[in-house]
Formats: C-alpha cells, structure tokens, sequence
C-alpha cells in the first residue's frame, strides 16, 4: 500500500459569488491541495469540483465533505444570492460518492473556525477582552455581507444561521441620513448588506457623487479602496471612511444582540485587506458608540480574522464532530 493511498482527506469549500475555492485536508485540518476557481468559468458547481478533483494527484478520492457557501440553506436545494449556481445537495454527495456531506451557510463555517484560531490568525482592532463561555458574534463584508455567532453549550459551540446581513440600515449622523436616503430612490429596502459589501461601497460612493453634484468615475470596489486612487479622490475616502463607521454600526447593534461579550470578529474579502486603514478609521469608535452602553461595548474586543482560509477551518471542525 502506497502512502497516499494510507491518506484519509476530507474534501472542504468555499463558495462566493466570485470565487470557488476547494480543499482537500487530513482530519487534523491540515489543507493537503487547494485551488480557487473563478465562478463565471463553471456552468455548475458540479463542474467545478469536478475540475479540483481531477487535479488532485496521488490523493485518494474523500469519503465526506463539507461546503461553507454564500446562500441561506434552509433545505436539501440550494441557491446562491448572488449567484446562479443551483443545486440538490443529496445528488452533489452521490455524484462525488461522498459518504456524508454538509453544505452550510458560509458565515456559519466562519464562526465554527473561531475557537480554532490563534492568536496570529486575528489582529485587534481596539481594546477590551474576551469573557470564556460567552457569545461571539461575526460578520464581514464581501459580495454580500454575512452575519453569524456562536453560543455556548454544555456539548460546545453552536453556530448561529441566519441572515443578519439583510436587516436595515440606520445612519448615525445627517451625511449618512442623506445618503440613505438617496439609496432609498433606488432600492425598495436598503439594507446592511447594501452599503457594506463589494456592491455595497460602490453604491456609497455613487450616492456620495449625487449628494455633492460630481460626475461618478466607473470606479469598482477594489479601485475605491486602493490606496493610490484615495491619495487622489478625496470622495473616495469619504466612501471608505463611511464605509468602515458604518460596519462599526452594525457590529455594535450585533454585540448587544448576542451579548458577545467572547468578542466580535471581522472576516469577509474586504476587510482584511485594508490593514491600517480600517485599524485607525471609526470602525471602532461607532462600535462602542451606543450611549448608555459605551461602557458595556467597551469591554468587548474587537478583531480581524487575517487567516487566509477560515472556512476550511469551520468546515474540518464541522466534519470533526
């Protein structure tokens, strides 16, 4: 018997609205190969694990999966958001011949992974410390903008499923107001995910260009956040600097929702990347500011998630149990 061959993998995913990425890890978590794929390359989801699996190597065929993926799951059918990916997830296990499959909301495998993660796979935004045993709330724009917890019980952690991201937007100050209220001509309900995601921060710079009576450059996300561009458009940097008081916003009314006094966590495609700009904007300073509560938020850290794959990290912790 060959080595590999004495191998066990168990096959994870990360599925966005952009980017499919797949894993094959041992049962201790260790990632043996992984590949990112762009979605639009794919008709199906099928074709794209087909695609990673045949590239796999000397590496045996997994027995069990688990898919952290950008969609409600609420049923065996799954459809994506913002993408038109669809599929059984009962016929995905059969057509790969995987014995268990899980197929999660990919914020729930976000929060999974937090109890595995150390301390250089997260930086602190801010002060405050982390009470044992209490609520941990997480959320982070992308695409879209996912929103999730964990909580405590006597057999562990118990990730939360929801759809945090699609609530309403409240604005803390009259540029804000107005903002909003732009985004209100256009949009039937803006929520959360409408200003803090991809899309999100496009349409905030879009509105901030119709408030002040500028034309909008084609700008995409990327672009309002890069560094050189902001040393020359100054909308560009009111676009990130509300962005980023904003998700303080959202985080805070998710601490005191959860009570997650165990800290809240930032992950997503967006965050991450913004090193020092996020850190000294009023990501933090929104957070505590909840009146009577200052003190209570205060106490409650805050954190990026700067690992690069922390979905594969929930979804072995998912397969684990």
């Amino acid at each position: 018997m060959t080595a590999a061959a004495e191998i066990t993998t168990w096959l994870v995913g990360d599925i966005g609205a952009t980017h499919a990425r797949f894993g094959l890890v041992s049962p201790d978590g260790n990632v043996l190969h992984s590949r990112t794929f762009a979605d639009m390359d794919y008709a199906t989801i099928e074709a794209a694990l087909a695609a990673f699996l045949d590239e796999r190597g000397p590496l045996p065929m997994p027995l069990r999966g688990a898919i952290a993926i950008a969609s409600p799951i609420s049923g065996d059918q799954v459809a994506m958001t913002n993408h038109p990916w669809r599929f059984s997830i009962r016929e995905l296990g059969q057509r790969f011949g995987l014995e268990r499959i899980e197929v999660i909301n990919d914020f729930t495998a976000l929060a999974l992974a937090l109890p595995r993660l150390r301390a250089e796979d997260r930086l602190p935004v801010g002060g405050g410390g982390a009470v044992s045993g209490m609520p941990i709330g997480v959320l982070g724009p992308g695409s879209g903008l996912g929103v999730s917890g964990l909580v405590p019980s006597k057999n562990g952690w118990i990730p939360l499923a929801g759809e945090g991201g699609h609530a309403t937007m409240a604005p803390m100050s009259e540029r804000e107001s107005a903002v909003l209220e732009e985004m209100r001509r256009h949009f039937d309900h803006v929520s959360a995910e409408r200003v803090l995601s991809g899309p999100g921060l496009v349409n905030l710079y879009n509105m901030l260009t119709q408030l002040d009576g500028v034309p909008a450059r084609s700008y995409t996300a990327p672009q309002i956040a890069d560094l050189a561009i902001r040393r020359e458009d100054t909308l560009c940097v009111e676009t990130l600097g509300m962005f980023c008081a904003m998700l303080g916003t959202v985080a805070g009314n998710l601490a005191l929702t959860l009570g997650a006094r165990g800290g809240v966590y930032i992950g997503g495609g967006i965050v991450p990347k913004l090193g020092q700009t996020f850190t000294q904007s009023q990501f933090r300073e929104r957070f505590e500011a909840k009146g009577r509560f200052r003190a209570y938020l205060a106490a409650i850290p805050t954190f990026v998630v700067t690992h690069p794959l922390p979905a594969f990290v929930g979804c072995a912790a998912l397969l684990a149990q």
